[in-house]
């Protein structure tokens, strides 16, 4: 179904209860949500079921949850294209224009291999799915954290630990190395997937294993050799990214109350299907210095750019924007021409490109060692 019809039918199926006489309260069903579709959308209420059939009829995900998002300034960004958030430029980052510590990358960059992440791919495909409501999905995330926790055993100096999430079970989970300085260096991928509901087969390969294992990839490096970086970094794994950005709303919104320090955050969605076999750095909605630093790295320790757009809310880069902090997206394909199996049980090991994913694995580890340096 087209995704203005979908829009239409949900919109004429959800609503707010009739509100009495002048003065009392007007009670609100707690099982809907508020989702954004555009920055012009005031939101619509929906069931949880309508909101699994948005994000399959939208192919990816288009959507933002801002249920409970109560920070003004937050809306305010999410519903004006192309707004800077003033936190940005109050604290704006000037970045590197040519790149100063290549020789440091390039030898933990020898280090990344797809071995870990095939294992651990076919780890996470088998769950029947990693759906943020569901059972399996818990303990996927759970299946990451303990991952995580083994990997940074390798330095005593690294945590690990589960952001719980009040409106689903699923926890978000967060690996830091302690720099010299408390400013943050991040990167992220979401680690749920979903077919159309709690119950349906959603491997999720793509979308996004190959982020999440991009990512504990770059831990694995890191930790190994003992990485001691002057910024702090860390690696975030989101849950209930299908949902709208429900897991790194709520840790950005933690980080922005908390008056954190966040240098960079590179986002990684999908980097395991890429007929054009080319890094994608996204132009939309995400920090323009950024980006182009982002850019820089990827040339050197990739040498296979494009670029592209995707539009509203389409990944978690859109979260720390929103939030005040400058944000950069990489995929491994054009918004145009991206996978077409996934939100179905079609995103399966078996049609993942292994050289995309090490493409993505070398980036992560280049983007952390150099930016560790801002």
């Amino acid at each position: 179904m087209h995704l203005q019809a979908a829009l239409t039918i949900l919109a004429a199926t959800c609503h707010l209860a009739t509100a009495g006489p002048a003065g009392a309260e007007i009670k609100v069903d707690k099982s809907l949500r508020l989702i954004k579709t555009s920055p012009e959308d005031a939101g619509t209420w929906m069931t949880q079921d309508q909101i699994d059939e948005l994000a399959v009829a939208s192919s990816r995900t288009s959507f933002i949850d801002i249920t409970d998002i109560e920070d003004e300034g937050v809306l305010s960004v999410l519903s004006t294209p192309g707004e800077s958030p003033s936190s940005i430029a109050a604290r704006q980052v000037r970045y590197p224009t040519s790149l100063s510590h290549t020789d440091e990358a390039d030898r933990l960059i020898a280090g990344v291999s797809n071995a870990n992440p095939q294992a651990w791919l076919t780890a996470l495909t088998n769950f029947n799915n990693r759906h943020y409501r569901s059972s399996t999905g818990t303990e996927a995330s759970n299946w990451v954290f303990n991952t995580a926790t083994t990997l940074a055993s390798a330095n005593p100096s690294i945590t690990v630990r589960r952001v719980a999430h009040s409106a689903f079970n699923q926890p978000s989970v967060i690996v830091r190395i302690p720099g010299q300085t408390s400013s943050l260096v991040i990167i992220g991928a979401h680690l749920d997937s979903t077919a159309g509901s709690a119950t349906a087969r959603s491997p999720g390969a793509d979308d996004n294993g190959t982020g999440t294992v991009n990512a504990l990839e770059a831990l694995r490096v890191l930790a190994s050799a003992r990485f001691a970086p002057k910024n702090t970094l860390e690696f975030h794994f989101y849950a209930g990214e299908e949902g709208g950005l429900l897991g790194s709303a709520d840790v950005f919104r933690q980080y922005r109350s908390q008056g954190a320090s966040v240098l960079a955050f590179l986002n990684t969605d999908m980097s395991g299907y890429s007929p054009g076999g080319k890094v994608v750095v996204y132009q939309d909605n995400v920090d323009a210095g950024l980006t182009s630093y982002v850019t820089l790295i990827a040339q050197q320790h990739t040498g296979t750019i494009n670029t592209s757009r995707c539009g509203y809310g389409c990944s978690d880069h859109a979260s720390a924007r929103s939030n005040g902090f400058p944000s950069a997206f990489v995929s491994s394909e054009p918004f145009a021409s991206s996978n077409p199996n996934i939100h179905t049980s079609r995103d399966a090991y078996s049609t993942i490109n292994w050289a995309s994913v090490l493409r993505h694995s070398k980036l992560n580890v280049g983007f952390l060692v150099e930016a560790s340096y801002l």
